[in-house]
C-alpha cells in the first residue's frame, strides 16, 4: 500500500497478509516513530535548526528563482509575472536611492541660489517617481486581466511597485528576463 492511497477498512474474516509483529518490534517501531524531544530545551533547539535550513533554502532559492522554496509572497505564477515585467523595463524609482545620494551631496553646496536648484530636483524625482508608478500599476494591471482573467490577483500590483522601488542587481528573485523583452 503506498502513502497517496487511503487506508481501507480490512475484511476481519480476511488473512492480515503479514505476520504478527514481535511485541519488542512493535514498541521499537513505536519509539523510532514517535522521537520526540526530551525536554522543552531539546524541542526549541530542534524547531530553531528546522526554521535555519527552511531560511537557507529559502535564501538560496530567492537567488536562484526556484519556486519550490520562495517565500509565500513571491510564490505563484502571478508573481513571477509580476517580477518579469518590472524587470523587462525601466522605472525611475529604481534610481531613487543614487539620485537621492546625489541630490544630497549637492544640497551641502551652500550657494543661495543652488540650493533652491537642489530643491526642485527633489521635486522633480518625486513627481517622476509618481508618474512613473502610475503608469505603470495602470499598464500592468490591464496586462493582468489579459493573462490571468480568472485568478486571484490580489496583493500583485503593490508588488510589482515595490520591485520598481528596487535596484535591478539587488532585487530578489534575481531578474530573469533582460531589459526589453516580452515578459
Amino acid at each position: 500500500m503506498t502513502a497517496d492511497q487511503p487506508k481501507k477498512p480490512r475484511d476481519p474474516q480476511a488473512p492480515k497478509g503479514r505476520p504478527t509483529p514481535k511485541r519488542s518490534e512493535a514498541s521499537a517501531g513505536r519509539r523510532s516513530l514517535a522521537s520526540t524531544p526530551a525536554n522543552r530545551k531539546e524541542a526549541a533547539k530542534r524547531q530553531r535548526e528546522a526554521r535555519r535550513v527552511d531560511l537557507a533554502k529559502q535564501r538560496e532559492a530567492l537567488a536562484s528563482g526556484d519556486e519550490r522554496y520562495l517565500p509565500a509572497r513571491d510564490k505563484g505564477p502571478v508573481r513571477s509575472f509580476a517580477r518579469d515585467f518590472v524587470d523587462a523595463r525601466y522605472s525611475v524609482a529604481e534610481f531613487f536611492l543614487p539620485l537621492a545620494v546625489l541630490i544630497l551631496i549637492l544640497s551641502m553646496i551652500n550657494r543661495g541660489a543652488f540650493q533652491s536648484y537642489v530643491l526642485l530636483a527633489w521635486l522633480v524625482v518625486i513627481v517622476l517617481i509618481v508618474i512613473n508608478s502610475v503608469v505603470t500599476a495602470l499598464t500592468f494591471k490591464r496586462a493582468l486581466k489579459q493573462r490571468f482573467p480568472d485568478e486571484n490577483t490580489r496583493g500583485a500590483v503593490p508588488y510589482a511597485l515595490m520591485r520598481t522601488l528596487q535596484m535591478r542587481r539587488l532585487r530578489l528573485p534575481k531578474p530573469k528576463v533582460k531589459r526589453g523583452a516580452k515578459p
